[in-house]
């Protein structure tokens, strides 16, 4: 996934792989969807303030499955950097796994890897560590996720959200202020490129599943990645980041204007992908699955 804020953005795509699909549940039974819109009354203005039409985001928030998402949230702010085993992603089940979806998938590959001159084994290799080839793509609401931490610019908001964060976990409060500030700029920049996307490609934004920190799709795009790199790459008129061609085409684009080409030294690849991923273990471990799926 391209780079998330100052988190690790491959850190945060194991994590939703391994630890937090089953999170994603909607507001408990009784919740009260008028508390959960209150909080976002001030969101709400500043996206109208912003161009977004009035109607649509007055109902989009509304909706009861539109609430303040505390519990995913709140995860950015106890998140601890540690390893990541990516040596998994390289063992032989993986392999396999990958080497048939290159074989289930090989039309598409091949076309997109002509189209784009981006090695097909690489596309894969991302696939599978982002989100297991498709299978992991979080469950959390997208729109909930990123309106949550947008609305931490507001003061009142950052005073109760800080509260919600569990004691042993709960960060110095200026450090915290200092962190939610710069991360609910980020976030409302991605909200308002979220809800552009939404509402380009035809979809809802309240039903769009993503990471607890807005990546969204196969290839773990945040919003104003999709934006910039999302490509249509089953020429359905449509780019959808939950489908293969779209996601593999959205990754050859990014690998590209990134500086990738045909035939590109070693060194210069690894370059490349450290855009897609602020990681050197990252890099390495794409290459080294790549570098597998020849045999």
């Amino acid at each position: 996934m391209p780079q998330f804020d100052r988190i690790p953005a491959a850190i945060i795509s194991l994590t939703i792989c391994i630890a937090l699909l089953g999170l994603g549940l909607p507001p408990p039974a009784g919740a009260s969807t008028q508390k959960n819109g209150d909080k976002f009354q001030a969101l709400q203005k500043k996206l109208i303030e912003d161009g977004f039409n009035s109607q649509k985001i007055t109902r989009l928030y509304s909706r009861p499955q539109v609430f303040f998402e505390t519990d995913g949230v709140t995860i950015l702010f106890t998140y601890s950097e540690a390893k990541v085993d990516y040596d998994q992603f390289a063992n032989n089940w993986s392999i396999d796994k990958a080497k048939n979806y290159m074989q289930t998938h090989r039309e598409d590959l091949q076309r997109i890897e002509k189209a784009y001159g981006v090695d097909s084994r690489v596309i894969t290799a991302i696939l599978l560590v982002e989100t297991g080839l498709g299978k992991n793509v979080g469950k959390r609401s997208t729109l909930n996720s990123l309106s949550t931490l947008a609305s931490l610019m507001y003061p009142e908001i950052r005073r109760t959200f800080y509260k919600k964060i569990p004691a042993a976990k709960r960060p110095p409060r200026k450090k915290f202020e200092k962190t939610a500030k710069r991360r609910s700029k980020w976030a409302y920049a991605e909200l308002k490129a979220f809800l552009t996307y939404a509402y380009q490609e035809g979809f809802d934004p309240a039903e769009i599943p993503g990471s607890f920190a807005g990546a969204m799709g196969y290839a773990q795009f945040m919003p104003s990645n999709i934006l910039a790199y999302g490509k249509d790459g089953n020429d359905d008129g449509t780019i959808d980041l939950l489908t293969h061609p779209d996601s593999m085409a959205s990754i050859a684009n990014f690998l590209k204007r990134h500086g990738w080409r045909p035939g590109i030294s070693r060194k210069k690849k690894e370059k490349v992908i450290y855009h897609y991923n602020h990681s050197d273990y990252y890099v390495k471990t794409i290459l080294k699955i790549a570098d597998r799926l020849k045999t």
